[in-house]
């Protein structure tokens, strides 16, 4: 998602470390996707606009501001979108970076209310970018499934979250947080647990937020794995 002015610097070369920090492969299934389709993959896991940038992004305001809302329970569901897009990865035999080329990168905004106007607007790049992405991967069912919930969290849930916060002077009480980002639990999606590959929970996060790619468990089993990877 798109951050801030500094990000247009920092793309290429960004871009550049996330090729170089490209691990060893997972291991390959009998479908290879098209280039088209592995580049998809690639934009929407380590583009700027994409959620190592985002949860980058969250994890700056909670070092520089502490824990508070929305940003750290938005980071949560950041880490269950980073997983659910790894997860394709390894099952399509695609390398994907170890860690994320993105922390230590961005800088939080002076204050909180420009912290909450700069990522609302991420949150519309994002939607934007899966608009893109979306029809590329239109021949496979199982990218395109993750690729919609990634899109309907930040449209549905983040969005609104941080509009609400940026009106707010920059942050949301728990309760407002809560009710501005849960979205029914809908079915099996991949990536509720967390392995912690590369996506290195912040040490003020905790429990479990339900969005678009929660799987049918309850948040509290979500919430217990998240605990052990982390």
């Amino acid at each position: 998602m798109k951050r801030i002015a500094l990000w247009v610097v920092l793309a290429g070369t960004i871009g550049a470390m996330a090729w170089a920090a490209l691990g060893a492969p997972r291991a390959q299934t009998a479908t290879v996707l098209p280039e088209a389709v592995q580049d998809a993959l690639l934009q929407a896991l380590t583009g700027p606009e994409g959620e190592y940038a985002a949860y980058a992004s969250y994890a700056a305001v909670l070092d520089a501001y502490g824990t508070i809302e929305p940003y750290a329970t938005i980071a949560v569901a950041e880490l269950r979108h980073i997983d659910a897009l790894e997860r394709l990865f390894d099952t399509y035999g695609i390398r994907h970076p170890e860690v994320n080329p993105y922390l230590g990168t961005i800088e939080a905004p002076a204050d909180l209310a420009a912290a909450a106007a700069a990522w609302a607007e991420g949150e519309i790049a994002n939607v934007a970018l899966y608009d893109e992405l979306l029809p590329v991967v239109m021949d496979y069912p199982n990218i395109t499934r993750v690729f919609t919930n990634l899109q309907a969290a930040s449209r549905d849930a983040h969005l609104p979250a941080f509009q609400r916060a940026a009106e707010n002077g920059g942050t949301l009480t728990p309760g407002a947080a809560a009710q501005e980002t849960a979205l029914p639990c809908q079915g099996r999606a991949e990536g509720t647990a967390l392995r912690g590959r590369g996506v290195p929970r912040h040490p003020s996060m905790g429990g479990c937020r339900a969005d678009s790619v929660a799987a049918s468990e309850s948040c509290s089993q979500s919430a217990r794995r998240q605990g052990n990877a982390s």
